[in-house]
């Protein structure tokens, strides 16, 4: 739970420090459609990470991938479930297999299923 929080918070701050006034846990939390208080109370870690759509606009505000945040939050996409839900042994087998691939692998693979090279 704090380690989204504490991501968060230090995330958020960083960029306070460049633009000044911008990046205020009020203006933050308000771009959100939450409370200050409440987002207060989920960068010290004392409330779970919100929903999907609230860590995806703070994603966007925060200049970072979604599924990124999702993940740190312990969550998965709506899209990406679905996704998965369709073919769930593909899936599992997969994700397991690329555990231990290096990341310059994994961008390899994903880089010929996208230009269609399989």
């Amino acid at each position: 739970m704090s380690k989204f929080g504490d991501y968060i918070r230090e995330k958020r701050e960083a960029l306070q420090k460049e633009s000044p006034g911008t990046y205020s846990l009020r203006k933050v939390a308000s771009a959100v459609g939450i409370e200050a208080s409440y987002l207060s109370k989920i960068e010290r870690g004392q409330q779970p990470p919100p929903g999907e759509r609230s860590i995806s606009a703070l994603a966007e505000i925060l200049n970072e991938d979604p599924d990124m945040m999702l993940a740190l939050a312990g969550k998965v996409s709506d899209e990406l479930q679905e996704i998965i839900r369709k073919r769930p042994k593909l899936f599992a087998r997969l994700i397991r297999e690329l555990r231990d691939m290096p990341d310059h692998a994994v961008l390899r693979l994903v880089r010929e299923v996208r230009d269609g090279n399989w």
